[in-house]
């Protein structure tokens, strides 16, 4: 195997003991020296106050700089309910009527993605938007769209987040990109398979409407992979991460690349996967020359257990991934002692 495959329980614990950049600097050299590049994670959500939001913009802020002079970062991310409070994105995206306040709430909001987005912009390194509940993505799909109408006209800098596992987003994946297309932008795109699906399910049970989720994993992994192919079909007005622990998607992908001629560190493409998890399929793609990179996620522990709580559910539904890690890793060991 390439490279050293990673302690889960040791990268857990540097999760839980980091809140600041500066404690993350020995994970990320320890990626950099396995070819893979950190992704800086601030996991603050779900706040509620503006200073709050402030001292988050701030802190995205200091990790876009430290970005731009370390080759170890090659992207950079924030969470939207980190910056706005989550009832104000809910009414925006059930275009509800905004009392005064919220206008001016909902402007300094704006302001805030705006400075980040621009400053990513004018220090060339590419900020990704996470994603959020369907019933306030709405309003953050508005605004990143208008991000990359801003700053993405000749190089990609900002990313939206597309969770496959709705039944819309690969409909939505495909007529942004073609809004790319028209309007003589690069649509940034991280395709992950999504990370609130019994939450989704449950709200909509409860108020009488459709599940947004897809009725099973399969048809989840057949959209996710039909995101992958049609992205590379587009890839001169599309940039994209691929967000994914499974093999058989980053297989899928690999062989895309390949297929269509393109270098393995083409520069609108990445692997991404999430600190401690899927190492044999990080360092295997870093070896073998593609873009990879970790989200290494860090902050006050109070304040990013919601991020570890979603992350311990995604170790749950990937139970058997996680067996057949383990198994790698023991042969690995027992071949080192031959």
């Amino acid at each position: 195997m390439a490279g050293n495959p990673a302690d889960q329980e040791n990268h857990f614990c540097t999760v839980l003991r980091g809140e600041t950049i500066e404690e993350s600097d020995g994970t990320i050299e320890q990626l950099a020296r396995g070819g893979v590049g950190t992704i800086l994670d601030y996991s603050v959500e779900g706040e509620q106050d503006e200073k709050s939001f402030i001292q988050t913009t701030e802190e995205i802020l200091s990790i876009i700089r430290k970005a731009k002079t370390d080759q170890r970062i090659p992207l950079t991310v924030f969470k939207p309910t980190g910056i706005a409070r989550f009832g104000l994105l809910k009414k925006v995206t059930a275009k509800e009527t905004l009392s005064t306040a919220e206008q001016a709430e909902y402007f300094k909001v704006k302001a805030r993605v705006n400075q980040i987005c621009r400053l990513a912009y004018e220090l060339e390194v590419p900020v990704m938007i996470d994603a959020e509940e369907t019933w306030i993505q709405g309003a953050i799909d508005d605004m990143a769209i208008e991000m990359m109408r801003q700053y993405n006209r000749e190089e990609a800098i900002v990313y939206n987040t597309y969770q496959l596992y709705r039944n819309d987003k690969l409909a939505s994946l495909q007529a942004d990109v073609y809004l790319a297309e028209t309007d003589g932008f690069i649509l940034g795109a991280k395709l992950v398979r999504g990370a609130y699906m019994e939450k989704e399910r449950e709200r909509a049970q409860r108020l009488g409407y459709p599940s947004p989720i897809n009725d099973s994993k399969e048809a989840t992994d057949r959209e996710y992979n039909e995101a992958l192919r049609f992205c590379i079909q587009h890839i001169e007005h599309t940039a994209f991460v691929a967000g994914t622990h499974n093999e058989q998607s980053c297989r899928l992908l690999a062989e895309l690349i390949n297929q269509y001629g393109l270098a393995h560190n083409h520069p609108h493409l990445y692997f991404s996967q999430l600190l401690g998890m899927s190492d044999n399929l990080s360092f295997n793609l870093a070896d073998a020359g593609y873009n990879v990179t970790k989200y290494v996620p860090y902050g006050p522990v109070k304040a990013v257990l919601p991020y570890l709580f979603r992350r311990a559910q995604e170790n749950t539904s990937i139970a058997g991934q996680t067996s057949r890690e383990l198994n790698l890793i023991i042969r690995e060991k027992e071949r080192r002692r031959a």
